[in-house]
């Protein structure tokens, strides 16, 4: 289902086009992600495009290494480097509930996620620890698989993004330049509003496009 957007001559956001959620109703709602170690910004948008929530969330408790497979695992025995990520990784799912349940607190009507794409990765931590390119995204995809599965544990569908092609994307289904679309919201709504809001802004576009 396309998102029915309004048009201005200037193909950029009017006042009408940025409003409160408590403005009109919206049916459905859509949860773009842009993640990193250990933390998220989301931005939720509704089919009409009006934006229902931004927020940053923590995805790991802070008593734990965020990227343990790219740093600390690198100098531990490999029993106590698998025990750690599993430590991780159990800390991420239960961030992950919270997170969605703080975002469906601000927007009841969120009912899918977008995530960026999860490269392949070795079967078992083990070797995820020792291969030097999987080391470096293991802990992103730790993080990214959490939230996908506390988001199918609700229902919710999940749509996997190419954060390369993401924004040409958004602007198709904007009918305009992304670019200035967002610059424009940017200082409509104000802060905050930095690189990872729009990538999170573009994820969802897309994500609601093909709803």
């Amino acid at each position: 289902m396309m998102m029915s957007f309004p048009r201005s001559p200037s193909n950029a956001p009017t006042d009408d086009e940025i409003r409160s959620s408590a403005a009109m109703p919206k049916n459905r709602a859509i949860a773009g992600v842009s993640d990193h170690g250990g933390w998220a910004v989301l931005v939720t948008v509704a089919s009409d495009g009006a934006i229902l929530d931004r927020r940053r969330v923590e995805l790991v408790d802070d008593s734990l290494p965020s990227i343990p497979h790219h740093h600390e695992c690198q100098t531990l025995p490999m029993e106590r480097a698998v025990a750690l990520v599993e430590r991780v990784r159990t800390s991420a799912e239960v961030y992950a509930v919270r997170a969605l349940d703080a975002v469906v607190s601000a927007a009841p009507q969120v009912s899918g996620i977008a995530l960026r794409t999860c490269p392949p990765l070795p079967p078992t931590i083990a070797e995820r620890i020792t291969d030097h390119r999987a080391r470096n995204v293991a802990d992103w995809v730790m993080y990214r698989t959490a939230l996908a599965e506390a988001a199918r544990a609700r229902g919710w569908p999940v749509y996997w993004y190419d954060a390369k092609t993401v924004f040409a994307s958004a602007g198709e289904v904007l009918h305009a330049d992304f670019d200035t679309y967002f610059l424009r919201m940017r200082k409509r709504l104000g802060p905050p509003w930095n690189n990872d809001h729009k990538l999170a802004f573009a994820a969802a576009i897309v994500a609601e496009s093909n709803a």
